[in-house]
C-alpha cells in the first residue's frame, strides 16, 4: 500500500471516529437535560411519577438488566385551573366489606294495619338482629303496628344494634294483653350499643289507664301550698269504662324503658299518651337523648317525660316534652348528668327526686340543667327529698332558665310527701353545693320556697341574677320562702330573697359513715 492511499485511509477512519464520538455525547446530553427537566416538576407530580416508576419496577421480571429510558413527562396543569376540574379516582373498594344487615318487621310478618297484633313479628325481627353486629331492625313508615308487652334483650345480642323507627306503634287498648300488671311495655335491656331513632311515634294510648285510674294516684306535694287555689279547683272523678276491657292491672306500664344498657342512644321519635311515664333509664351507663318529642296533656296523672334512675353519663337535649308530671325526673344513683336546649310545658318542671322513701339511701351528684324553657308548669326546678331519707345531693347547677307563669320556679322540698300525712324524722338526704344562675320570668304563687331539715339544713346554696316577677301585680301572691337553708347571693335578686342566711349552721349533725355516699 502507498502512502497516500495509507494517510486516505487513516484520515477516513479519524472522520467516523469523531462522528461516533460527538453522537454519542449528544445523547448523553439529551438524557441529561431531560432528568434536569423532571426535577424541576412540581412536588405533586414528581411523586407520582416516583410511584409509577416503583410500581413498573415492582412488575418487571426482576432481571438486573438496563431500564429503558422513562418518556418525557407532560408538563403541569397550569396553576389557575381548579383543582375541582380534576376528576376524582375512582373510591378503593374493601372486598372483605359487609353492609350492615336489615331486617324489616314486615318479612317476618307483621301486617301494620293497626288492628293486628304485631307482637311477634318484631320479636322475630329481633331475635334474627340479635345474632348480627351493628343490624337494624327496620319499623317503616306509613304503617300503624299494634304491640303487646315486649322485651328486646340481651345480653347475647350481637353490639351496636339499631331500631329504626319510622312507623307508628301503639299499645294494645285491652288490659288483658298486660296481666296482672308490668313496669314496662317496651322494653330493652342488657344491650351495648342500642340505639332507637327515626321519625316515628310511640303511642301508649294511655287515656283508658287514666280515666280508670286509681283514686290513691300519689299527687305532687307542693299542690298543698296552693292554698288560695285548692277551693277553686274541681277534683274530676274517674270515668268507669267497659269491663270487656278486663280489670285494670294494679301496676300501670312504662311506654319505653332502658335497663342494664351500655351506650344508649334514642333520638328523633315522638312518645306520646304513656300509662305512666314515657321514657326510663335504669342502671344504664352513657345515654344520650336528643331530638325526641314527648307528649301527653297537662293532666294525665304520673307520666313523667324522662325519668333517670342510678344511671351515669347521661346527655339530654334538644327536647320537646310536654306531660302531666316532671318533664325530667333524677332519681337515686344518678351522676354526671347534663341537660340543656329543653322545652318543658305543661308538666311539673325538672326534678330532683323525691329522694330517700322509706328511709332508704340516696346519691345524686355533678347534675347540670341549663338553657331550658318552662311554660304552664307547676314547678321550675325542684329538689324534693323523704324525711328519714340519708345519703347527699351535691354539685348541681341550674342555668339560664326561662319561666312563663310557672307557680313556684324554684324550690327545695326537704318535707317532701305525696300522703295525706308524713311524720317528723330527724335524719334527711344532705344538700350541698346547689347553684342557680340566671332565672327569669314569671310566675304564678311563690317565685322561691326553700324548706330544709333541722337537722341537716341545706348549705352553700347560692344564687345569681334571680329575676321572678308576679304574672299579674294585683293578685296576691307569696313572698319568698327560706327555712334552714344557706349559702350567699352573688347579686341583688327581683324579689329580694332576704331570708336566705349567710354562712354555714352552727348545730349541723355530721352524718356516719352508712349515711354517707
Amino acid at each position: 500500500m502507498s502512502s497516500s492511499n495509507f494517510r486516505s485511509l487513516t484520515i477516513i477512519l479519524l472522520i467516523l471516529l469523531l462522528g461516533w464520538s460527538s453522537t454519542f455525547e449528544t445523547c448523553e446530553a439529551r438524557r441529561g437535560k431531560h432528568w434536569r427537566h423532571s426535577r424541576n416538576f412540581p412536588t405533586s407530580l414528581s411523586k407520582k411519577k416516583g410511584k409509577n416508576h416503583v410500581s413498573s419496577h415492582h412488575h418487571s421480571s426482576g432481571s438486573k438488566s438496563k431500564s429503558k429510558t422513562p418518556s418525557p413527562v407532560a408538563p403541569a396543569p397550569p396553576a389557575t385551573k381548579p383543582k375541582d376540574d380534576v376528576p376524582p379516582s375512582p373510591p378503593t373498594q374493601d372486598h372483605n366489606y359487609v353492609a350492615p344487615a336489615t331486617f324489616h318487621v314486615l318479612d317476618f310478618g307483621a301486617k301494620g294495619d293497626g288492628k293486628t297484633d304485631d307482637t311477634k313479628a318484631f320479636e322475630a325481627a329481633w331475635a334474627a338482629a340479635c345474632k348480627v353486629e351493628a343490624s337494624t331492625v327496620v319499623v317503616p313508615s306509613d304503617y300503624v303496628f299494634v304491640v303487646g308487652p315486649v322485651s328486646f334483650s340481651g345480653p347475647f345480642c350481637q353490639n351496636d344494634i339499631v331500631f329504626q323507627l319510622d312507623g307508628t306503634i301503639i299499645a294494645p287498648t285491652n288490659f288483658k294483653a298486660f296481666g296482672s300488671g308490668l313496669f314496662q311495655w317496651i322494653q330493652f335491656t342488657k344491650l351495648v350499643g342500642i340505639t332507637v331513632q327515626g321519625k316515628g311515634v310511640i303511642d301508649g294510648r294511655g287515656s283508658i289507664w287514666w280515666q280508670h285510674s286509681s283514686l290513691e294516684d300519689p299527687l305532687d306535694d307542693e299542690a298543698k301550698l296552693i292554698v288560695p287555689l285548692n277551693s277553686t279547683v274541681e277534683k274530676s272523678l274517674p270515668v268507669p269504662i267497659s269491663s270487656s276491657l278486663g280489670m285494670m292491672p294494679s301496676i300501670k306500664p312504662t311506654a319505653l324503658r332502658f335497663y342494664g344498657s351500655f351506650n344508649v342512644t334514642v333520638t328523633g321519635i315522638t312518645i306520646q299518651n304513656s300509662p305512666l311515664c314515657h321514657l326510663k333509664f335504669d342502671n344504664c351507663l352513657g345515654v344520650s337523648v336528643y331530638n325526641i318529642t314527648v307528649s301527653s296533656p297537662g293532666d294525665s296523672p304520673n307520666t313523667d317525660g324522662i325519668h333517670l334512675q342510678n344511671s351515669r353519663d347521661v346527655l339530654i337535649r334538644t327536647a320537646n316534652i310536654a306531660c302531666g308530671d316532671d318533664c325530667i325526673s333524677i332519681q337515686t344513683g344518678c351522676s354526671n348528668v347534663y341537660v340543656h336546649n329543653v322545652n318543658c310545658g305543661p308538666g311539673h318542671g325538672i326534678s330532683i327526686g323525691g329522694l330517700g322513701r322509706d328511709n332508704t339511701k340516696a346519691c345524686v351528684s355533678n347534675i347540670t340543667v341549663r338553657d331550658v324553657n318552662m311554660h304552664n308548669t307547676m314547678n321550675g326546678v325542684r329538689i324534693k327529698t323523704w324525711q328519714g331519707g340519708s345519703g347527699s345531693v351535691q354539685g348541681v347547677l341550674f342555668s339560664n332558665i326561662q319561666v312563663s307563669e310557672v307557680q313556684f320556679p324554684i324550690i327545695i322540698d326537704q318535707f317532701y310527701c305525696d300522703k295525706s300525712k308524713c311524720k317528723n324524722q330527724t335524719t334527711a338526704v344532705a344538700l350541698s353545693g346547689i347553684t342557680y344562675e340566671r332565672i327569669r320570668g314569671t310566675y304564678t304563687v311563690k317565685p322561691v320556697h326553700f324548706a330544709c331539715s333541722d337537722s341537716l339544713p341545706c348549705t352553700e346554696v347560692t344564687l345569681n341574677a334571680i329575676e321572678l316577677k308576679p304574672v299579674q301585680e294585683k293578685y296576691h301572691m307569696y313572698d319568698p320562702f327560706c327555712w334552714r337553708t344557706f349559702g350567699e347571693l352573688y347579686s341583688a335578686t327581683v324579689p329580694p330573697i332576704a331570708c336566705l342566711e349567710v354562712g354555714k349552721p352552727s348545730n349541723n349533725r355530721i352524718q356516719s359513715n352508712h349515711e354517707l355516699c
